[in-house]
């Protein structure tokens, strides 16, 4: 029988690296599958309310825009999902490191509109959530080895809800006018 509920509680301090905890202490306690599912959905809705426009401005030259953003977190997800998969699948082989500005870069999301790209990405997240959801629970507790970055499912999905919020936040503080239900839970306004 699948578990449906990732343990009890919060990824403990020896399921990941501390800089993971910028992302996880983003996410207020409970059912953190639920919390995908629902985010998800909070996040589309304040996003169709964007023009053209909003999703398409920089705050600065180097910064990412709306769409840029959301692409960042499918691609996100992606990679975050394979590692998941390794560690649920007891796969002892270590994941290369992703330079995300660089999948940025190459990604091409500042040329495409925001619906589309938040398609993906709830396309990408129903996935993950299917995936986790279809757990067991030998394989919510299992561990990668010490030397990896992160070192349990449950971490990666807590990580997750967490890194959309901190990025929702950072749309949100370049555009404080736009209307929208996405949930910024304790996001903070900080940048990456």
């Amino acid at each position: 029988m699948p578990e449906t509920d990732p343990g009890s509680g919060r990824p403990d301090a020896a399921e990941c690296l501390p800089y993971y905890f910028n992302y996880i202490d983003l996410v207020p306690d409970g059912d953190v599958l639920s919390r995908l599912e629902r985010q998800m959905v909070e996040t589309a809705a304040y996003l169709d309310g964007f023009t053209p426009e909003q999703a398409g401005r920089r705050e600065a030259p180097e910064e990412w825009n709306a769409v840029e953003i959301v692409g960042h977190l499918a691609d996100t997800e992606r990679v975050f999902g394979y590692r998941a998969l390794n560690i649920a699948r007891a796969h002892p082989i270590m994941w290369s490191s992703v330079e995300f500005p660089e999948y940025a870069a190459a990604a091409g999301y500042g040329a495409r509109s925001l619906g589309p790209v938040v398609a993906e990405l709830a396309a990408v997240r129903a996935a993950f959530v299917t995936f986790l959801r279809g757990l067991d629970a030998a394989a919510w507790q299992r561990r990668a080895p010490e030397g990896w970055t992160l070192r349990s499912v449950r971490a990666i999905a807590w990580c997750m809800a967490g890194h959309e919020l901190h990025h929702l936040a950072d749309i949100r503080r370049q555009h404080p006018a736009a209307t929208g239900a996405a949930d910024s839970g304790r996001a903070s306004a900080a940048r990456r």
